[in-house]
């Protein structure tokens, strides 16, 4: 299936109305699975859509993660981000890099509509670990020799 074809029906399937600025930030979320920011985006996109805008970007990536169309991943004050996959998995947040990285190996929260824990209503779950990847630990271990 053509990307800009499961761009289309990732949107109908959660009840986003597609446009042209929503279909090319779905797709741009599809093809490049590097969990982008709002800046990612915009500066993936602005080239081919000159009208295009960070608010544009911002508030169509919410809207997306409202309607479980993508992920939003909160890092820490300073840094959200967007994952096209939607499935359950477990993130991986480099301290050094700042990279973001699927570990599909790894077990990840299921909820199943929603669950009570000590009388809190959860109706969503993320885990993410933080460290620093092999590549910065590579990198790390190179300089010390």
């Amino acid at each position: 299936m053509k990307m800009r074809d499961e761009a289309y029906k990732r949107l109908a399937e959660h009840g986003v109305r597609p446009s042209v600025q929503r279909m090319a930030i779905m797709e741009f979320l599809l093809e490049n699975p590097i969990h982008p920011t709002v800046d990612d985006v915009y500066q993936g996109l602005c080239h081919e859509i000159p009208t295009l805008s960070k608010t544009t970007v911002y508030s169509t990536l919410r809207l997306f993660s409202e309607h479980d169309a993508a992920q939003m991943l909160t890092i820490d004050d300073h840094r959200v981000c967007y994952d096209g996959n939607t499935e359950p998995h477990v993130h991986f947040f480099c301290k050094r890099c700042g990279k973001v990285y699927d570990l599909f190996d790894e077990t990840a929260p299921i909820v199943k509509g929603t669950k009570v824990v000590d009388g809190n209503i959860v109706e969503e779950e993320q885990l993410y670990y933080r460290g620093i990847c092999k590549e910065c630990a590579a990198k790390e271990e190179k300089t010390k020799n």
